[in-house]
């Protein structure tokens, strides 16, 4: 027999039916947070899924009883469910229930070091796979001109996949706008596993000095929400990089899309 989730803190309830009014605290404190709704229920639902509470395979809750514990609508929690469901967090079975799901495989790397994803992923004992690989030569948009070089117009190779880190298991859409001169299409045969980074230290040339990185959350556009299977709207984590060579010019103008709850990021400082 599956294992049922105690909601901790317990809330005692009322006889559970449709009628069953609800108590506005859970409500009022999620009101009380700017986000949307759904996303303040996504991190409650989390939250009773605590460690030593549940193992993988255990069944959440009715959502009745959910949405009456967190004070808010069925719909709300139902877009919360979806989005927990995305992220791999539970498994819903029609008619049968929502169960919460084995721990996908998180990618943990710091930010001190130049890797690529595939780097990472295999320190971490896992592999990766790249899907919808696209390669296209054109001419530098002009916000891509004034990160390459603003000199004049550029062209460009720009080379975009979806990384894969198991079988339906996408986790990050990675972008590189690199100037023809230093990567064409030709450049990216049937040995190109999915890293541009990789692909010019392994080539030497030009000589690679720093990145420079900037970090910010992004909602996904229709684009990447169809790329990642995700839907429109939810959270990535988007890294825009550029990559410099040792004479100072832009080697590679980049931008990526991680999927929260596949990767954690960290940065170690040192004391000044």
């Amino acid at each position: 027999m599956t294992d049922t989730i105690t909601v901790y803190p317990p809330v005692r309830l009322k006889k559970e039916t449709k009628t069953t009014p609800v108590t506005p605290t859970a409500h009022a404190r999620l009101r009380a947070d700017p986000r949307p709704l759904y996303a303040q229920a996504c991190e409650a639902i989390k939250k009773l899924m605590q460690p030593g509470i549940y193992a993988p395979g255990a069944r959440l809750p009715s959502e009745i009883e959910l949405s009456q514990r967190l004070g808010i609508s069925r719909p709300t929690l139902r877009e919360a469910l979806h989005q927990l469901e995305e992220e791999g967090v539970i498994i819903r079975k029609h008619g049968v229930g929502t169960f919460v799901a084995t721990p996908p495989p998180v990618i943990e790397a710091g930010l001190e070091v130049l890797e690529s994803l595939d780097r990472l992923a295999e320190r971490c004992g896992l592999s990766t796979q790249m899907h919808e690989f696209s390669v296209v030569e054109r001419v530098a948009v002009p916000q891509e001109q004034k990160k390459l070089l603003p000199d004049g117009p550029t062209r460009v190779t720009e080379v975009g996949r979806v990384i894969l880190a198991g079988p339906e298991l996408y986790v990050a859409y990675l972008l590189d706008v690199v100037p023809l001169e230093y990567l064409c299409p030709a450049d990216l045969g049937a040995g190109f596993k999915g890293s541009v980074l990789d692909l010019l230290l392994e080539r030497g040339w030009p000589p690679l000095a720093y990145s420079r990185a900037e970090l910010s959350p992004e909602a996904a556009s229709a684009e990447l929400a169809e790329k990642l299977r995700i839907r429109r709207g939810a959270p990535l984590q988007k890294i825009e990089a550029l990559l410099y060579a040792a004479d100072g010019r832009v080697v590679d103008y980049s931008l990526s899309y991680f999927v929260p709850g596949h990767f954690r990021f960290h940065v170690i400082r040192r004391v000044g």
